[in-house]
């Protein structure tokens, strides 16, 4: 398994890949120290099967550096590694494209299963940043509960957001890079998984799960 490690300070970066090296299979790492690094390596590897980034790094101010990564590498799954303990950091990650959010005062075994479950393919948020450091299992904000509990696919969650934001196929399947026919058959997944038979009774079920308590 390779994974792309991006961050400024180098006894970070040995840190976590002591905390790499107790995953299964054994992990081959990338060095990034920021963010031109992390792009230079990522056009590199075109096999990467996970991008493990610091969210302040040079190169780009705050969520900038994330949701350039996402629009220029869409297929390689992206989880955010940072010091910032911030809701409104976590979220912004999240809809930014990032499938997961782990603080870097979290312990071993929440770092551990977090990216379990993002190389399983599902999305890992903490429930509040700061309060769940023992919690290998925690829950996403409220207002995305339900929707990450769906049973879509993280890549099917975010054709979905899109959907629900009144974007047309062409537009989701530029801003995903992806082609439009892939874009419909996520969308037929979508329809499948909330039993709907329309683009409208899908983007209704949608944001009534997003506006879900």
């Amino acid at each position: 398994m390779k994974t792309l490690l991006a961050d400024d300070h180098p006894l970070m970066r040995e840190g976590v890949r002591q905390v790499l090296s107790q995953l299964t299979p054994p992990v081959e790492i990338i060095d990034a120290h920021d963010y031109p690094s992390l792009f230079a390596q990522a056009a590199l590897h075109a096999d990467l099967d996970l991008a493990l980034v610091d969210l302040n790094m040079p190169g780009f101010a705050g969520m900038q550096g994330i949701t350039q990564f996402r629009s220029r590498f869409p297929d390689i799954p992206l989880v955010v590694l940072s010091a910032s303990e911030s809701t409104h950091d976590m979220r912004s990650a999240l809809e930014a494209g990032a499938l997961g959010f782990i603080p870097k005062a979290a312990s071993t075994t929440v770092m551990l299963a977090a990216l379990r479950q993002v190389l399983a393919g599902n999305l890992y948020v903490p429930a509040s940043l700061g309060d769940n450091q023992g919690d290998p299992h925690p829950a996403p904000p409220a207002a995305l509960t339900a929707l990450l509990h769906s049973g879509l696919t993280a890549r099917q969650l975010e054709v979905a957001r899109l959907l629900a934001q009144g974007c047309a196929n062409k537009a989701i399947a530029g801003m995903l890079v992806m082609s439009e026919s892939t874009v419909k058959v996520h969308i037929a997944a979508i329809f499948r998984v909330f039993g709907v038979t329309n683009r409208t009774e899908a983007v209704l079920e949608i944001q009534r799960l997003m506006q879900k308590p």
